[in-house]
C-alpha cells in the first residue's frame, strides 16, 4: 500500500495511506523519521537506519557505517559516504553507487 504521509506527533509517528487514512502508528522510541518513500519510511536511531512498511512492520536494518542519510526518493533512499552516494532499496539492498560530485 502506498504512503501519502508520515507525521511525528508527541511520542508517535503516524503513517497515512494513499487515501489519507492512518494505516499505522509507530513509537518514536523506534527512531526519528528521516523520510517517506512510496511504500516505506526510514527511521534512524543510534547507529542504525530502519525501514518500515505502510502497516508499521519493520522491513530492514542498515548500519549508519554505510553512510550519512541524504534523502528518500520513490522506492529508494540515498546515503552519502565520502565522495560517493549509495542508493538502497527498502529491503536495505544496495542498488547503485555514484559519485557525489
Amino acid at each position: 500500500m502506498n504512503i501519502s504521509d508520515a507525521q511525528e506527533k508527541g511520542s508517535w509517528i503516524y503513517i497515512f495511506d494513499e487515501n489519507g487514512k492512518k494505516s499505522a502508528t509507530i513509537s518514536k522510541t523506534k527512531g526519528v523519521l528521516m523520510g517517506v518513500g512510496n511504500d516505506f519510511i526510514v527511521l534512524s536511531t543510534g547507529s542504525w537506519y530502519y525501514t518500515f512498511d505502510s502497516k508499521g512492520k519493520k522491513i530492514a536494518t542498515l548500519s549508519k557505517t554505510k553512510g550519512d542519510f541524504k534523502n528518500v526518493i520513490g522506492n529508494s533512499f540515498n546515503l552519502v559516504k565520502g565522495s560517493w552516494v549509495y542508493t538502497f532499496d527498502k529491503k536495505g539492498k544496495k542498488t547503485n553507487t555514484k559519485s557525489a560530485r
